[in-house]
């Protein structure tokens, strides 16, 4: 008669995975902070048309960028006036209305933002 083999306990195998040493993934450091801007991108020549001292319509960025009314409009309010701070202006004329981006202090929201950081 011969005894019965005992089964091996799980717990001695999860022991030998758990002792073992977890790989670390490193990630590149980035080069800088802020990315350079590129400049063939639908942001940029949305900037570079508002840069413009004749401006741009709604119209008019609609048909460079093939963006809906409601994708330039978030643009300009979440990206232009809000991430980058720039100080947006409108004035509507017989043509429409003209964004334009005016050079000079940064828009008020950008203002409020750095008080809150502060």
């Amino acid at each position: 008669m011969t005894k019965p083999r005992a089964k091996p306990k799980a717990a001695s195998r999860s022991t030998a995975r758990k002792t073992a040493k977890p790989v670390s993934r490193k990630r590149p450091a980035p080069a800088s902070s802020r990315p350079a801007a590129r400049p063939d991108t639908k942001h940029a020549r949305i900037i570079a048309m508002l840069r413009t001292p004749a401006g741009a319509t709604i119209a008019a960025i609609m048909a460079a960028t093939d963006w809906q009314q409601h994708s330039v409009r978030g643009f300009l309010a979440g990206v232009v006036r809000k991430k980058l701070g720039l100080n947006l202006v409108s004035e509507q004329t017989d043509k429409g209305r003209i964004y334009r981006i005016r050079d000079g202090k940064p828009s008020a929201a950008s203002a409020d933002r750095a008080k809150q950081a502060a």
